[in-house]
């Protein structure tokens, strides 16, 4: 278990690596009352940067709510547990911060899969859940007659929107074809990219599919070539994205990518070799590129609470750290407007924000009990990276 407070600290105290950080805040709190917020994340493996990205945001986020005293008059406390990627292991822990633990918010899910596991148990328990990275559309909009689960993220079916779009516009694609993983997430964005296509009229060359632990997909690559594709839509997390892009040097196809966000998640600049700067990738926010003041201060705090920071390059993914910094912030809103840690008024409070000025955005009414996802395809951008850093295409 990693437990971090926030009551006392300031900037200054984030001397040192990001790891002395959590271990110097592991401290008890048994003798104080706390707002505990939970996380559920890939903190190990492939994808750790990606969670390591939405510790940071949360982080920056509480540190800034206990500046200003903290939540009904109480400091916030971040407990943290890694799911490994695993659906089953993420519900044990969410049973876990839920029963054991008391959070009144439980953040997570990185992959759609681990979300999806979590969305009937958190719902079952009336705790918000919050996503800040998962884009699977069922995610929030699961069906439930009263529904927990609220997001700041990109979203499947309008990021496949968006995708088919662009391949139409800058590479005037007419026969397409799909690279998915083969999981919930791959399912979730066949169906909107199905969708997307047959709005605008066009077919698809094919479907395939990319196991997590494929190191060669050359044979789906070729099916795809053989029928005629000119454009691919790509959705894979750092691991299998990294395999398509090497896949297709090998074969030496020089054929536009273009990607929901998996590959942002990680190392994939380096693991995919020299064609990782060919793929086109969504994100919902980049600090490169970026002239908001509130861009350059955020960054600026997250260089004084993490040395290693220097520069953009050096928090990537950026949209992790963003998602996470102003669902963290619109969390807190929920909970002063609720007056307690209850669930069901907790969230209520989400409904209740007005206004709230963010990183990404200045949010208004950003959940409604009918649309609990407060980023839509505006606030998308697309990017590559170049020499690993994730840059906004011009």
């Amino acid at each position: 278990m990693t437990t971090f407070s926030f009551q006392s600290l300031t900037r200054r105290a984030f001397a040192g690596t990001a790891l002395a950080l959590m271990t110097a805040l592991a401290t008890p709190l048994a003798a104080q009352e706390t707002v505990k917020i939970g996380l559920i994340a890939s903190l190990s493996g492939p994808s750790s940067k990606s969670g390591e990205a939405i510790t940071r945001g949360m982080m920056l986020a509480i540190e800034e709510i206990n500046a200003d005293g903290g939540l009904l008059g109480m400091p916030v406390e971040l407990i943290r547990r890694d799911d490994e990627g695993n659906p089953g292991k993420g519900l044990t822990a969410a049973r876990e911060l839920v029963q054991r633990e008391g959070v009144a918010v439980l953040f997570g899910g990185l992959q759609t899969p681990v979300s999806l596991a979590l969305v009937p148990y958190m719902n079952q328990s009336q705790k918000p859940f919050m996503g800040p990275w998962a884009a699977g559309t069922p995610i929030t909009k699961n069906g439930a007659e009263e529904n927990y689960i609220f997001r700041v993220s990109a979203v499947d079916e309008m990021v496949d929107i968006a995708l088919v779009e662009r391949a139409m516009s800058v590479h005037g694609a007419k026969n397409p074809g799909m690279m998915l993983i083969n999981n919930p997430w791959g399912e979730s964005n066949e169906k909107g990219l199905t969708a997307a296509l047959e709005a605008a009229g066009l077919p698809t060359a094919g479907i395939e599919r990319v196991e997590a632990n494929d190191i060669d997909v050359v044979p789906q690559l070729t099916r795809l070539k053989e029928a005629g594709a000119d454009a691919i839509f790509m959705v894979a997390n750092v691991g299998p994205s990294a395999q398509v892009m090497k896949s297709l040097e090998r074969m030496g196809w020089d054929v536009p990518v273009v990607s929901h966000w998996g590959p942002a998640g990680g190392r994939f600049s380096e693991l995919a070799g020299p064609r990782a700067k060919d793929v086109e990738m969504i994100q919902t926010f980049t600090f490169s590129g970026n002239d908001s003041p509130m861009a350059a201060e955020t960054l600026e705090a997250l260089k004084a609470m993490f040395p290693e920071i220097k520069g953009p390059a050096d928090v990537t993914p950026a949209v992790g750290i963003a998602n996470a910094y102003d669902a963290m912030h619109l969390t807190a809103l929920a909970i002063k407007n609720a007056g307690s840690l209850d669930g069901p008024a907790i969230r209520q409070g989400y409904y209740d924000i007005e206004t709230h000025e963010g990183l990404i955005k200045t949010y208004e009414n950003p959940f409604t009990p009918d649309d609990q996802d407060a980023l839509g395809p505006e606030d998308y951008v697309f990017t590559r990276f170049i020499d690993g850093e994730i840059i906004p295409i011009e």
